[in-house]
């Protein structure tokens, strides 16, 4: 008897892995996360990152509010438009948020940032979400505000595993793109399946959400250094590609390297042009070289030449 070969609704066949004109498209414009004490090792980033390239300032608890602004500053003057992270739960009151805004307006010309609730369980002040640090007013005037997508969920915003609280706040910060001129989009945590992704994505068109995807993508990195960040970080079912990965001896010593999930992901962008991801964002979870150089090789831009 025959097999029938069924698959996911609106999901395409994963052939066009090698089609590098939809990945160099894809990956046209991606962004990229650094870290302060990262960022310290990277001699110039014009070297490592195209032209432009935005790069967002992950917020770790902690680190003094001087090292972020001074990572701002270090990244503006290198001519990259700078993106930090304003998590609501480690803000501790609206002096704190207008503070830290006037030291990256002030010294690094910030003009970007991303909210999001923040990783710790418990709000060190008066915020928990970012809807209320949209609330303030403090971001009027800023040109582009991010907020945070998770294809797979959000237990700490739904412990349920249902996803009615998470999409009750997207409809909130659709509604608010509607009315701010601020240009607006959603950036991902990353994950590692493609089939998933492209569903969530189509569910929030069919449900009424529109702001632009930026999909997280994990760079290449060791495969127990990509387990290790995913647990941490709340990573879903797919983590069940890595799990996998790591139970075959001949792939455990190597690198995971994202060219699949990327190529199945640009193969639908390029087959359905009206698809919600606008971009990618990186997270350089085994190093801002080895991110930057993976993007240069799978039809990323380069970096713009060294000064003779």
């Amino acid at each position: 008897m025959a097999l029938l070969n069924f698959r996911r609704k609106d999901t395409p066949a994963k052939a066009p892995v090698t089609d590098r004109a939809a990945t160099e498209a894809f990956l046209k414009g991606y962004s990229i996360e650094v870290m302060p004490r990262t960022a310290e090792k990277v001699e110039s980033f014009r070297e490592l990152l195209p032209a432009g390239t935005r790069v967002y300032i992950a917020h770790i608890d902690g680190t003094p509010i001087e090292e972020m602004v001074a990572t701002a500053k270090r990244l503006n003057a290198e001519g990259f438009p700078v993106m930090p992270h304003f998590p609501a739960r480690s803000i501790r009151d609206k002096a704190t948020l207008s503070d830290w805004i006037a030291r990256y307006k002030g010294e690094a010309d910030v003009k970007q940032a991303l909210l999001l609730g923040g990783g710790i369980a418990t709000p060190s002040g008066d915020f928990d979400n970012s809807m209320q640090l949209i609330e303030t007013g403090c971001f009027d005037g800023f040109e582009r505000l991010h907020v945070a997508g998770h294809p797979e969920g959000n237990k700490d915003i739904d412990p349920d595993g249902s996803d009615k609280n998470v999409l009750e706040a997207l409809r909130w910060k659709q509604a608010f793109s509607e009315r701010t001129d601020a240009k607006m989009a959603m950036a991902t945590q990353f994950c590692f399946e493609a089939g998933p992704v492209i569903d969530w994505v189509n569910r929030l068109n069919a449900e009424g959400i529109h702001l632009p995807v930026h999909i997280g993508v994990a760079g290449p990195a060791k495969l127990q250094t990509l387990i290790k960040f995913a647990i941490a970080c709340g990573v879903g079912p797919s983590l069940k590609v890595l799990q996998k990965r790591a139970m075959d001896v001949t792939k455990l010593l190597l690198p995971y390297e994202p060219n699949d999930f990327v190529a199945e992901l640009a193969a639908h962008k390029a087959a359905n042009p009206s698809f919600g991801i606008e971009s990618v964002h990186f997270f350089p979870l085994g190093g801002i070289k080895t991110n930057a150089t993976w993007a240069i090789e799978n039809g990323g831009a380069s970096a713009r030449p060294a000064a003779a």
